[in-house]
């Protein structure tokens, strides 16, 4: 097997010039100074130090941008990884997330590897904005403790008791960061407007722009708030050490559901993000040859200490909108992001958290798709019940278990819809042929035809049943028009055996007629066609009933015997 490896940057480099690198610079460093604050504020809403997440963007996004097959792919660590990282972080420790990262890396390059990327697209739109919006629901009750402040050590990762915990801690709720935040919070959402007016503003996007000024006050001011210097002693002014994360053998197991869940939400989140980006910029990205490089970003970053990350849908859209086109530019931005980490690690130290958490909080709100909800009216109860499900139980319980029942709720109503729709009906062989021959004596038909419609599939195989009454006198030749049958599986093929073996028992033929492309290929393939007889495979209805008008002789002989 060949395995696809060509990153879209071996493309963009022919005909390179300086002016699209300054193009993609410019890009490149807008994108990597909004990386920033967010790299962090995401890292810390995952049980994790803001040095990971600033190390996570840095090396997975300079892998994804160069090996990825994207033009503009920005790679990184992301608001919809939160809740999975915090409960793995709160239930098995920082080095299982390392392996289970690790994991996560290698299920994407196999996805990639063996060409699943475009599979991807069969996860229903339902599931997708369930879950999205579940996860934003979750971040946002994960702020809650930094936003006000909250005296609690540990907050659980699961919803019931970390609603416990928050409630239990209310009294603890601290003003000064009440303050910070709610100012934060307002400065954030009212950023667009204040560039506007100021246009100074404009070319610095709105999260820097509140971290800067955040970060200056409390520098100069000595607010009373807890920052990164209180809480992680500050960002290393250093590289990382490269380093194999503690593998245990008894938590190794447990780590598989977990890694499958970043594994495919990575899947689904960076491919999102490229063919959104695909739209922008009129190119077509290579889905197996991105999957690879997630995967090698997440293979790699762990072992300094990162953690999961995708492609990011905001920062690659920034990418675009401010003139990067090929992945110089996601290069470019984990440069920028290296040389703020070795150039202006001190002064992370008067970062305040509830800053980052006020990010934290806008990334949640904007990431849920809120006007699915009010539009749920206008959908089918399938529709509704699948987003729904998957929501709530994403927020109550867990994301897996969400995707897992999603899918499983998605696969059933498409079986049911499916079945629905296959019919078979009886046709009216007198408006096709006028044969007395046709009829026994008594008028009862010797042959029938019956015409079949949609799928012939494990959902609707039943359907052959009703063919034939078993109070009524049977045919002679049963036909089987199958021209408005699009598709027959093998159970489906089990089925039409069954009936053909039924029928020759009690000294009946069946014929077939009108076969589409793939019904005709399972047949000729399985076997059947030497069951069924090739002569009793016909072009058409007409033909399907000449050969019965040969065949009904035989049986007047034996009657008039």
């Amino acid at each position: 097997m060949k395995i696809p490896f060509r990153p879209k940057l071996l493309d963009t480099l022919p005909g390179y010039d300086a002016g699209q690198f300054g193009r993609d610079a410019s890009a490149g460093l807008t994108v990597g100074v909004l990386a920033l604050p967010l790299a962090m504020a995401f890292a810390i809403a995952s049980g994790m130090s803001p040095t990971a997440g600033i190390w996570t963007a840095i090396i997975a996004g300079f892998l994804i941008a160069a090996l990825g097959g994207s033009r503009v792919q920005i790679g990184g660590p992301t608001g919809a990884f939160i809740p999975i990282i915090y409960g793995i972080v709160a239930e098995y420790g920082v080095q299982s997330l390392l392996v289970a990262t690790m994991l996560a890396g290698a299920m994407l390059v196999a996805m990639g590897v063996f060409r699943l990327g475009s599979l991807i697209r069969f996860i229903p739109k339902t599931v997708v904005i369930g879950f999205t919006n579940g996860i934003a629901v979750v971040i946002f009750l994960a702020q809650i403790k930094d936003f006000l402040g909250l005296q609690i050590d540990h907050l659980p990762g699961e919803f019931f008791g970390k609603m416990k915990a928050l409630i239990s801690h209310l009294h603890t709720i601290d003003p000064p960061t009440v303050a910070l935040s709610v100012a934060s919070l307002a400065v954030l959402l009212s950023w667009n407007r204040l560039a506007r007016q100021f246009k100074p503003l404009a070319r610095m996007p709105g999260p820097l722009g509140v971290l800067v000024i955040a970060t200056v006050a409390n520098a100069v001011l000595e607010l009373p708030v807890e920052t990164i210097g209180s809480r992680f002693n500050g960002i290393p002014q250093e590289l990382p050490a490269f380093a194999l994360p503690e593998l245990s053998l008894t938590t190794l197991g447990k780590l598989i559901s977990p890694a499958l869940t970043i594994a495919l939400l990575g899947a689904i989140e960076s491919l999102l993000s490229a063919r959104v980006a695909d739209s922008a910029i009129e190119d077509r990205h290579d889905p197996n040859q991105e999957l690879i490089a997630q995967g090698l970003g997440n293979l790699i970053a762990p072992l300094f200490g990162g953690f999961a990350a995708t492609g990011a849908i905001a920062r690659t859209a920034t990418n675009v909108r401010t003139g990067g086109r090929t992945p110089v530019a996601g290069i470019i931005h984990a440069l920028v992001l290296l040389a703020v980490v070795l150039v202006l690690a001190p002064f992370a130290k008067h970062i305040p958290l509830a800053t980052l958490s006020a990010i934290v909080v806008v990334v949640s709100i904007n990431m849920g798709e809120w006007h699915e909800f009010r539009g749920l009216g206008r959908f089918s109860v399938n529709y509704r019940t699948i987003l729904l499900s998957v929501f709530f139980v994403t927020v109550f319980f867990d994301l897996s278990l969400a995707v897992e029942l999603g899918m499983v709720l998605a696969s059933l109503f498409f079986i049911y819809r499916m079945s629905d729709l296959t019919r078979v009906e009886r046709l009216p062989l007198s408006e096709l042929a006028m044969l007395p021959d046709f009829l026994y004596p008594d008028g009862s038909p010797r042959v029938v035809a019956y015409s079949l419609y949609g799928s012939l599939f494990f959902g609707a195989v039943h359907k052959l049943e009703t063919l034939l009454d078993p109070a009524q006198r049977h045919p002679e030749v049963v036909v089987l028009d199958m021209h408005h049958l699009v598709n027959l599986d093998t159970t489906g093929l089990e089925g039409l055996a069954a009936l053909c073996k039924n029928l020759h028992k009690k000294g009946c033929t069946l014929i077939l007629c009108s076969l589409q492309t793939q019904p005709a290929s399972l047949i000729r393939r399985s076997g059947f066609e030497e069951e069924v007889g090739s002569s009793n495979l016909c072009g058409d209805i007409y033909g399907a009933l000449a050969r019965a008008r040969q065949l009904l002789p035989r049986f007047l002989d034996e009657d008039t015997v």
